[in-house]
C-alpha cells in the first residue's frame, strides 16, 4: 500500500513562511536591479552648468586623510640635477624607485625635460580631470565638459580622434609605458602635450633612449612589443617621479613594495599625480563591469573584456575600493558613475 504525503499546511504559520520567502526574493531582485543606480546616486557628480568653485589646496587637504604628509614638495618629474650627484640613493627598484637604474636614467634625463608648462604653473587654482579609458565614456557626450578643465590627463593608448564628442580633444598630459605607446603622438595629442613615461623596469628607460636617440632598437624584455618607430619631440617627454607609484601602492592599496608583483594601474597612478598637482580633481571613465559580466567591454574604444585583465598584476577590486574611498571623502568627484 502506497502512503500518501500529507497536504501542504496552509495554516497561518505556512502563509507567514511563504510571505517571508516572497519578501526575501523581492529584496534580492530589487538589490540586483538597483545596485548600479545606487552607485550612481552615491558617486555620480552631475555636470555643473557653470564652473565649480576652485579653492587652492582643497584636493591636497582632503587627500591628506588618506595620504598623510602627501605634499607638493616632491617634484612631479625626475630631474637631471637630482641624479648627477646622487647623495641619497633610492631605497627601491623600479617601479617604486630608481635603485640600480641610475646610469640608464641619467642618459634619458640628458635628452628630455622636466619642467611643468608656465600655463599651468601660473594658475591661481588648477582644475584637473583624469580621463579613464572605461566603457562608460561611450555615448557620454562629455567632450565639451572635459575640454574646459585647465589640465586634462589621459592614459596609455586611449584615442581621442573619432571620439571627441565623448572624451574631448584636449590633452595636457598622457601617462604611458613602452607597451602602451601604440598611438600616434601627433594624432592623439596636442602639440604641447606632455608625454609622461611611467617606468616599471629598467628596459623602459632603455627603450625611450633608443627611440629618442635613434639607436639600435630593443626587442626583448617586454611583455608586449613596444613601437620601434615613434615620432615624438624629446622635449615633450617627462619621466614620472616613482614617488607617486610608491604612494599609490602604499597609501591607497596597502601593497608591500618588495615582495608582491601587484602594481597600481596607470589610472590610479594618474589620480594620485593629480591630487599632488591640482586643487580640484574630477575623474571620468573609471570602473570595471561586475566580475560575472563576461561580455561587457571595458574600454570605450576596443572590444576587450574583463578577462584581458587576468595576469596583469592589477587588483581592480582593491583599486575600486580605493577610488570609492577618495570619492567618499570628497578628494575627487566623478563625471561618470562608478
Amino acid at each position: 500500500m502506497i502512503s500518501k504525503s500529507p497536504p501542504l499546511c496552509m495554516c497561518p504559520a505556512g502563509w507567514k513562511l511563504l510571505a517571508m520567502l516572497a519578501l526575501v526574493l523581492a529584496v534580492m531582485v530589487w538589490y540586483s536591479i538597483s545596485r548600479e543606480d545606487r552607485y550612481i546616486e552615491l558617486f555620480y557628480f552631475p555636470i555643473p552648468e557653470k564652473k565649480e568653485p576652485c579653492f587652492r589646496g582643497e584636493a591636497e587637504r582632503k587627500a591628506s586623510k588618506i595620504f598623510g604628509n602627501h605634499s607638493r614638495d616632491q617634484p612631479l618629474f625626475l630631474q637631471l640635477k637630482d641624479y648627477f650627484w646622487v647623495k641619497t640613493p633610492s631605497a627601491y627598484e623600479l617601479p617604486y624607485g630608481t635603485k640600480g637604474s641610475e646610469d640608464l636614467l641619467l642618459r634619458v634625463l640628458a635628452i628630455t625635460s622636466y619642467s611643468i608648462p608656465e600655463s599651468i604653473q601660473s594658475l591661481e587654482c588648477r582644475r584637473c580631470v583624469v580621463v579613464g579609458n572605461g566603457h562608460r565614456l561611450r555615448n557620454s557626450s562629455l567632450g565639451d565638459t572635459i575640454d574646459k578643465y585647465d589640465v586634462v590627463i589621459r592614459l596609455n593608448n586611449a584615442p581621442v580622434s573619432g571620439y571627441e564628442d565623448d572624451v574631448g580633444s584636449k590633452t595636457t598630459m598622457r601617462l604611458f609605458y613602452p607597451e602602451s605607446a601604440h598611438f600616434d603622438p601627433k594624432v592623439e595629442n596636442n602639440p604641447d602635450t606632455l608625454l609622461v613615461l611611467v617606468a616599471f623596469k629598467a628596459m623602459d628607460f632603455h627603450w625611450i633612449e633608443t627611440i629618442l636617440s635613434d639607436k639600435k632598437r630593443v626587442r626583448k624584455g617586454f611583455w608586449k612589443q613596444p613601437p620601434l618607430i615613434w615620432d615624438v619631440n624629446p622635449k615633450q617627454i617627462r619621466i614620472l617621479n616613482p614617488f607617486f607609484m610608491e604612494i599609490a601602492a602604499d597609501k591607497l592599496l596597502s601593497l608591500p613594495m618588495r615582495k608582491i608583483k601587484q602594481k597600481p594601474t596607470t589610472g590610479l597612478l594618474a589620480i594620485t599625480l593629480a591630487l599632488h598637482l591640482c586643487d580640484l580633481v574630477h575623474i571620468a571613465g573609471f570602473g570595471y563591469p561586475d566580475a560575472y559580466n563576461k561580455k561587457q567591454t571595458i574600454h570605450y574604444y576596443e572590444q576587450i573584456t574583463l578577462k584581458s585583465m587576468a595576469g596583469s598584476g592589477h587588483n581592480v577590486s582593491r583599486e575600486a575600493l580605493a577610488i570609492k574611498r577618495m570619492l567618499e571623502i570628497g578628494a575627487i568627484k566623478n563625471l561618470t558613475y562608478f
